[in-house]
């Protein structure tokens, strides 16, 4: 699977990945509008509503700092999201500096296909060559395997560090294992 990079869209073999924009506001408040889906996020609202989905899209991403895709599938339409935002400090060579951490979820009818491993893929891929960051960090709940299985398979590595959380669904936090992605 290659990434084909045009401007802000990617496009793998079966996805592409582009900005959001207003258009997509029904689709991501009904999508998300899931606690099964919401609730292995740090940032996701439960329930989610149409507002909500019209403020995450009128947010202002600052370009150095955050990036969002969403993710199209040709016969599905818009199947997830898959977002960087900026993350934690980490001590570098030249001082202190911060990696990006990324995100991401899919409608439960695209669970366990392999999407949101060639979504992340690709947008790890554009971080990388596109965008210049050489490390990326990112976390699971501890009871989300499944979603450990998605970084692992896009090249994260554990880094032994388990975090406490917060779920905005949840209302409370989690054990969140650590990962790191390295280009």
């Amino acid at each position: 699977m290659c990434a084909v990079q045009s401007g802000l869209r990617l496009e793998t073999d079966r996805l592409v990945l582009r900005p959001p924009g207003a258009q997509d506001a029904v689709w991501i408040a009904d999508r998300i509008n899931d606690y099964d889906i919401a609730r292995m996020t740090t940032r996701v609202p439960f329930p989610y509503s149409l507002e909500d989905a019209r403020g995450f899209l009128d947010a202002e991403d600052d370009p150095e700092r955050e990036r969002r895709f969403l993710v199209e599938h040709p016969e599905f339409g818009p199947i997830g999201l898959v977002g960087f935002h900026e993350g934690s400090p980490r001590w570098s060579a030249s001082g202190c500096a911060l990696s990006p951490e990324i995100g991401y979820w899919f409608g439960r009818t695209f669970w366990g296909r392999g999407f949101a491993t060639e979504a992340v893929t690709a947008a790890l891929d554009w971080a990388s060559t596109r965008w210049g960051r050489r490390a990326v960090a990112s976390g699971h709940f501890t009871d989300n395997p499944a979603s450990g299985r998605v970084l692992e398979k896009a090249g994260f590595l554990y880094t032994g560090e388990v975090q406490p959380r917060f779920s905005l669904s949840r209302g409370a936090t989690a054990p969140t294992r650590m990962m790191v992605w390295l280009a």
